[in-house]
């Protein structure tokens, strides 16, 4: 029995988001919902939950069933509130003494710590910020759940976590889940939608297995459509010429056909459809040449938090041309700040790092917070050497960001939109020596699948932080693992 079914949906804003929209989810149903960035995710979320008006279709949720809807941002009201008293405040007033105890069992579903559960939410890390969203959705006991970006911020641990509790305490509840995360998504979606502003395709299969899919049905509507076209021109063709041997001939008999031959030619053309194109832009980059076989050397280097705590030490490490070195480790074991110590040392002198002259940098840090807030894009990027008004238009929206994004704030981009732009600063400094941290955060499969073919046809020096398992996997060349206050190197991300 279908718990929610959508029923011709669509979405104009301004341009097409989706339409007839047409699926059910049943119980055991769980929906992988891919698009582009900007292509509709979180919109489809909002008209399902009843946070968006569609504008045209409708949303039927089944009497007496409820919904959960786990967003991407934690409420700033939730922040000062501890991790237990988040899941009790989502309670029932009436409830919220005699049913105290769900908070704990929750809780132990999602293996939280005991010493996580009394901190306030501001103190947790990203990770255990999206779990408490979730967890705070799940104690009200839905019947339906809409997950967004869920893997966002998540350590491949925690992802590990989610994917247990997904096939086992949820495995019954229907999900429509909004995920970039290929691997999550292979794991966790037995059905798999590629949301479109025209012809929205559904599968009945895990990502991996309903892209080829897709691959095929879009490569068989190509030919499809190629040949239509083709005949299209041939029937016009055919008909001009009977007309006007009718006209010389006065045959009204040629002229009817040849009014026969246009009218099929209109049918064969009303049902042509423009091939789809991704919308996100292209992401590329640029790896400038240095003669430097070795361009940062570590010796007995120790990475503490900000404020001087010791997370871990490296007794000798070479960073070589060529070398991708990836960051394994939970959130919190000190990935990004040996990113940042890095970032510091192209700066200036930083104890126990030694860097190439040669070194140019290229830094991206998870939120892209290098980014000016208050600028423009447009602004942003017309500023650096060399790029005129008018290359720096064409730029950004082969970037992906239209007119309207060029001259916004950077501070109010989407963080779709912000992610493509620090890649494209990126880009435009020409470095040879790239700080990555979660830079796949917020982008999109195919801009994913862009920044993997990048980093491997520049030859890309690089040590990245990324918990997106299809990406390090394609990308690493290199693996350092930092738990219990050491790293050391290990063959792979497994």
């Amino acid at each position: 029995m279908a718990l929610i079914t959508l029923r011709d949906l669509g979405m104009v804003t301004p341009h097409a988001l989706f339409q007839n929209l047409t699926l059910s989810l049943g119980p055991g149903d769980r929906i992988g919902l891919v698009a582009a960035n900007g292509a509709g995710k979180s919109t489809l979320l909002r008209c399902v939950a009843g946070q968006a008006e569609p504008d045209a279709g409708s949303v039927t949720l089944s009497r007496g069933a409820s919904l959960g809807f786990v967003e991407q941002d934690v409420p700033p009201g939730l922040l000062g509130l501890t991790l237990a008293e988040t899941l009790r405040r989502a309670l029932p007033p009436a409830e919220r003494t005699q049913e105290a105890w769900r908070v704990g069992a929750v809780l132990d579903e999602f293996a939280t710590p005991e010493d996580l559960r009394d901190r306030p939410l501001a103190a947790l890390s990203g990770g255990w910020q999206r779990l408490a969203l979730l967890a705070r959705v799940w104690i009200t006991q839905p019947d339906v759940l809409l997950l967004d970006e869920p893997t966002n911020h998540l350590d491949l641990e925690k992802i590990a976590l989610l994917e247990s509790w997904i096939a086992g305490p949820a495995a019954r509840t229907p999900m429509l889940i909004a995920s970039h995360d290929r691997s999550f998504l292979d794991a966790c979606a037995n059905r798999t939608l590629f949301l479109r502003p025209g012809l929205s395709r559904i599968y009945a299969h895990p990502y991996t297995t309903a892209r080829a899919l897709l691959a095929g049905d879009d490569a068989a509507q190509e030919r499809k459509q190629a040949k239509d076209t083709k005949e299209v021109t041939r029937l016009r063709r055919n008909a001009g010429e009977l007309r006007n041997i009718g006209v010389n001939s006065g045959s009204d008999l040629l002229q009817k056909k040849s009014m026969q031959l246009r009218d099929r030619a209109n049918r064969i053309e009303a049902t042509l459809r423009p091939a789809h194109a991704e919308r996100s832009g292209e992401i590329r980059l640029v790896s400038r040449h240095t003669h430097a076989k070795v361009l940062a050397a570590i010796r007995d280097l120790t990475v503490t938090t900000p404020d001087g705590q010791p997370l871990f030490r490296i007794a000798k490490l070479d960073l070589r041309q060529g070398d991708r070195l990836v960051l394994l480790g939970r959130n919190g074991a000190g990935k990004t700040q040996l990113i940042r110590l890095l970032h510091r040392a192209t700066a200036g002198p930083v104890p126990g790092v030694q860097l190439s002259p040669s070194l140019i940098p290229g830094y991206a840090d998870q939120g892209m917070a290098h980014l000016p807030d208050s600028r423009t894009p447009h602004g942003f990027i017309a500023a650096q050497p060399g790029i005129s008004d008018h290359r720096a238009t064409s730029l950004l929206a082969g970037a992906g960001l239209g007119t309207e994004a060029q001259t916004r704030p950077i501070g109010r981009l989407s963080p779709g939109q912000k992610a493509r732009l620090g890649l494209l600063a990126l880009r435009l400094a020409e470095p040879n020596f790239y700080l990555l941290d979660e830079p796949t955060n917020h982008i999109d499969i195919p801009g994913q699948e862009q920044l993997e073919a990048e980093l491997l046809a520049q030859g890309a020096t690089c040590v990245l932080v990324s918990h997106d398992r299809s990406f390090v996997e394609a990308v690493g060349t290199r693996f350092l693992r930092i738990e219990q206050g050491q790293a050391s190197e290990v063959d792979g991300a497994g």
